[in-house]
């Protein structure tokens, strides 16, 4: 990038500012923390040593899902394990008595939460990571894949409140350091497969980084570390499944932390991509002959607008400017800026962080979950970011950086700017919290998306929406048939007198975590929507005609 491009970005980040702002003023957001109003009561553990092992700074993931079909969601978080100072190397750390439990929240009918963590039979074991949601074998009720070091465990939904481990018949217990999943039906054959990202290559080496003197020991750049390929499962259909990592072209080394879904390039395919920590990005394209390809340097989702690579972490793949095509935001490290990819519709994807604003506002951070989502209900997708230094040295080293920080709030005008609204949005704005997990979904089904932020080595917390605003909206549940039954995968276009939006059904993206699989949209002033296009995974089309706003409509997938 020139001098002169970089000035002119500047002034147009500046003048773009200005003017969201002026524009913005009359709404802000509301968001209230109700944690402990509603009965949650968690804290995650991660032991903090003097040998700075890198898995201290990483956890953990939560997931808003509905267990039992009652109509309201749940709460699932995910937990550490403790380990000794120093760490013998080939150490798999386990769960030693409840405070290390990973914890099931099930929704009560007055909106408060209990613990049913002992009853569902989902305590755990080992060093957890994070958690994906999916309907693995189709029968009707959401099954849990939790990640871990040393090995994962895929918990079947019983339908009575319990859960059983199925990791060993499933052979889906992996190795390594495993990070985000996403349940995603690769191939279309109307059964979720299951993606598995792994981190590095790891095994408690007592490896000295930073400075050598009292106090200033760092935790190692993810440079020192050896990448490693993430792991594949097809589902075989029988509560098996198969690793084809490798045979699928999946199987590139990374240093892999967030994974979201979505067909960029609307040839009927779904497409990956995936956050690397300090190396390139990758965009992985389903060729649709049961092979995907690598495409990230082609596509310019690789590396930052300058050409360098950066700290991916986070991840949302979503159309934020209503265009029909799915874009990319991935958070990063302070002094590198989130990167905002917008689809230009040719298999490329502009670098829009600067002309959008969202570098301005995040040079000084550093992100981990991140979510678009329209928080006021006027159509646009907003941006909420996790965050939180990774280095709980940072400030003796870089004053003007933090390891605890606020969250950041991003309202989006018109698809052209983000402005951050963080300080008209709730006292919650102001709390620093050392942020790392993210999961959405509308709690209280008042139309309005809430939020469960994790802490590493801190409290979950539970965020109702509570924003004033008269706009109306309208969310989606769809139930597959040929399709797998959750319908991830599938798209839906609605569309009003204000204009069109798209949507995939998922409940990957962010950070370790897994949100609700309803799909809502914001209406602005319009009471009904006009038509609804819905292109199941299985190919087939279906039209809905004027659908009325303010409320979570049940769809099933047609025959034809």
């Amino acid at each position: 990038m020139t001098a002169a491009y970089r000035l002119a970005a500047f002034a147009s980040l500046l003048f773009g500012l200005s003017l969201a702002v002026a524009q913005d003023a009359s709404v802000p957001g509301n968001f209230v923390e109700v944690t402990d109003q509603v009965g949650v009561h968690f804290e995650h553990q991660a032991p903090h040593t003097s040998r700075k092992y890198l898995i201290e700074t990483m956890g953990s993931g939560a997931a808003l899902f509905d267990y039992d079909n009652d109509g309201r969601l749940d709460l699932f978080l995910v937990n550490g394990a403790p380990y000794g100072d120093p760490t013998p190397k080939g150490t798999i750390p386990q769960k030693t008595g409840p405070k290390y439990w990973n914890r099931l929240y099930h929704q009560k009918a007055d909106g408060t939460f209990e613990d049913v963590t002992e009853k569902a039979g989902l305590e755990g074991v080992g060093y957890g990571m994070g958690v994906a949601v999916g309907d693995y074998d189709n029968d009707g009720r959401e099954d849990l894949f939790v990640t871990a070091l040393g090995g994962n465990k895929l918990y079947h939904n019983n339908g009575d409140g319990t859960f059983t481990d199925v990791t060993a018949k499933a052979g889906v217990g992996g190795s390594g350091w495993s990070t985000s999943a996403a349940w995603v039906d690769l191939d279309n054959d109307g059964r979720l497969d299951l993606v598995v990202l792994r981190y590095i290559q790891w095994d408690w080496d007592d490896v000295y980084c930073g400075e050598h003197r009292e106090g200033y020991r760092g935790y190692c750049h993810p440079d020192v570390f050896q990448p490693i390929s993430m792991l594949v499962y097809h589902n075989n259909g029988d509560g098996t499944f198969t690793e084809e990592a490798a045979k699928l072209g999946l199987d590139k080394p990374a240093k892999a932390l967030g994974i979201a879904i979505a067909d960029y390039d609307r040839d009927g395919h779904i497409d990956l991509y995936v956050a690397n920590d300090s190396m390139v990005e990758f965009l992985f394209h389903n060729k649709g002959n049961g092979t995907f390809e690598e495409v990230g340097l082609d596509s310019q989702v690789a590396v930052d607008g300058e050409g360098r690579t950066f700290a991916g972490m986070g991840i949302d793949f979503a159309d934020y400017n209503n265009d029909g095509l799915p874009d990319v935001v991935v958070d990063d490290l302070a002094n590198q800026k989130y990167a905002l990819f917008t689809n230009a519709g040719d298999g490329t994807f502009n670098y829009a962080s600067y002309m959008t604003g969202i570098a301005g506002m995040t040079l000084l951070h550093s992100g981990w979950g991140v979510r678009f989502l329209d928080y006021d209900n006027d159509g646009w997708k907003d941006l909420l970011f996790a965050q939180g230094h990774d280095l709980d040295t940072i400030e003796l080293t870089s004053p003007q950086l933090h390891y605890r920080e606020p969250l950041l709030l991003a309202r989006n005008l018109g698809g052209k700017k983000f402005v951050d609204v963080s300080s008209v949005s709730g006292d919650v704005f102001t709390k620093r919290w050392v942020g790392r997990g993210m999961a959405t979904g509308d709690i209280n089904n008042d139309g309005l998306e809430d939020v469960v932020v994790t802490e590493n080595g801190g409290p979950a917390h539970v965020l109702l929406n509570e924003t004033k605003t008269a706009n109306h909206w309208i969310g989606f549940s769809l139930v597959g048939h040929k399709s797998n039954r959750d319908a991830i995968g599938a798209v839906i276009k609605i569309t009003t007198p204000q204009g069109s939006q798209w949507a995939t059904v998922t409940t990957a993206s962010s950070y370790l975590s897994a949100s609700d699989k309803r799909v809502e949209f914001g209406l602005g002033r319009e009471a009904s929507v006009q038509s609804v296009e819905i292109r199941w995974p299985s190919g087939i089309v279906q039209t809905l005609k004027d659908v009325k706003s303010g409320q979570y409509l049940k769809v099933d997938e047609p025959d034809k």
